[in-house]
């Protein structure tokens, strides 16, 4: 799902530890992976001026027309205190529903109240999948409500979409659809998500017993590994890992996902750069990185000291 305007802008991701959706994407991503960045703003920037077309054109003639009741939901639609409103259009099949970090996937169409398309994975004969949590809140909370199997018609208001319309808004043309905006979605199956771990009881700071690097990285071994031959600056490694900020927020884990990830070391934060030098094969440590070798007080990333746990899986040179 790679529309510009699609659901996933919103993420809080995406999480900051992962600039990308696949496996292969690398986390704690540092300013080596500058080049891989500007792939992603170049192929961005193909799909907004796809969107923004939509958007000015109106719909086109190839487009899934409008329902006849786009305009606002009607007066019988049940409604949540958030002020989603909604209405089933086909009964599911399943008794169990999708909640925060389950992987769910779906088909939907997405329509302005004005009965503009801007999205659908319809449309595109693909259906999207992504983490429940990491998209729009109209979509957390609308989908949370369906089982599988089951078609609703969504209307979410632009606080739980995009924001509200305004007069003169100088973003209006490059941005996604504001006000209120009309969703049909179909829940076709869904994956629980894995347990979160627990967050660490020596999160908050190094402890004694951690070896600590002359950069000031932390490190203590949980798993003693298999392997006798450590990564290097530019090996590409596979790994499964969890990072929290020192007040025991966790805001990346790839155990939750259910998916190891892959990268070259040398596209990540320098902490993991350095960090994960220090690990053979199958062993899992706990690294403390300091703020300047971590996001070094970047906007929109995790601030002062992180803390992840890294389980090294494979190496390739």
């Amino acid at each position: 799902m790679k529309t510009a305007w699609t659901l996933l802008c919103c993420v809080v991701l995406a999480a900051p530890l992962t600039a990308c959706k696949s496996s292969d994407s690398p986390p704690a991503e540092g300013e080596a992976a500058a080049d891989s960045d500007s792939a992603e703003t170049a192929e961005a920037t193909k799909d907004e001026v796809v969107v923004q077309d939509i958007v000015a054109k109106g719909t086109t003639p190839d487009s899934i027309p409008a329902p006849p009741d786009v305009a606002a939901a009607p007066e019988n639609a049940p409604s949540s205190e958030s002020g989603l409103a909604w209405t089933v259009l086909q009964e599911g099949t399943g008794d169990k529903h999708p909640s925060g970090a389950d992987i769910v996937t779906v088909n939907y169409t997405g329509w302005t109240t004005d009965g503009r398309m801007f999205d659908s994975s319809t449309k595109r004969g693909k259906p999207a999948e992504f983490p429940l949590n990491r998209v729009i809140k109209g979509w957390t909370e609308g989908v949370a409500l369906m089982v599988s199997g089951e078609k609703r018609r969504f209307w979410i208001p632009g606080n739980l979409a995009y924001g509200e319309a305004t007069p003169n808004d100088p973003h209006a043309a490059m941005g996604p659809p504001r006000g209120t905006l009309v969703f049909d979605v179909e829940l076709l199956s869904f994956k629980e998500a894995p347990k979160p771990p627990d967050t660490p009881k020596d999160v908050a700071k190094i402890p004694k017993n951690a070896k600590k690097t002359k950069s000031g990285i932390g490190s203590r071994v949980l798993t003693k590994g298999t392997g006798k031959e450590h990564p290097t600056a530019t090996s590409v490694v596979t790994v499964h890992y969890s990072g929290w900020t020192t007040d025991g927020n966790m805001f990346d884990s790839s155990i939750v996902r259910g998916t190891p990830t892959t990268f070259g070391l040398n596209q990540v934060i320098p902490g993991w750069t350095e960090g994960l030098q220090l690990m053979v094969v199958g062993e899992k440590r706990r690294l403390w990185i300091p703020e300047k070798l971590a996001y070094a007080g970047r906007p929109g990333r995790p601030a002062g000291m992180l803390v992840f746990d890294v389980e090294l899986i494979s190496i390739k040179n």
